[in-house]
């Protein structure tokens, strides 16, 4: 079932965070560590961000949703941050 985001929402699937550097090193839980999340889906009012876009948004602002086996994020316009 796909899911088709309203006026300014995105859809996406979150990325799990990296626990290692390239070159082995384990890195630690980051209290404030950055969201990242790759767009499925975007609604009709939302500029600037498209399809297949790396985003990084407020982790606590979003809405996670388990749909067909799948866990994604429906988070407002506003509250992505940047786009990789």
């Amino acid at each position: 079932m796909a899911i088709k985001p309203l006026t300014d929402r995105v859809v996406a699937t979150k990325e799990q965070p990296r626990t290692t550097t390239a070159s082995g090193i384990l890195l630690g839980e980051a209290k404030e560590a950055p969201a990242y999340a790759v767009v499925e889906a975007i609604g009709p009012e939302v500029k600037g961000i498209k399809k297949g876009d790396k985003i990084i948004y407020k982790e606590y602002t979003a809405t996670e949703i388990h749909l067909d086996d799948k866990d994604h994020l429906i988070i407002k316009e506003e509250d992505i941050l940047a786009i990789l």
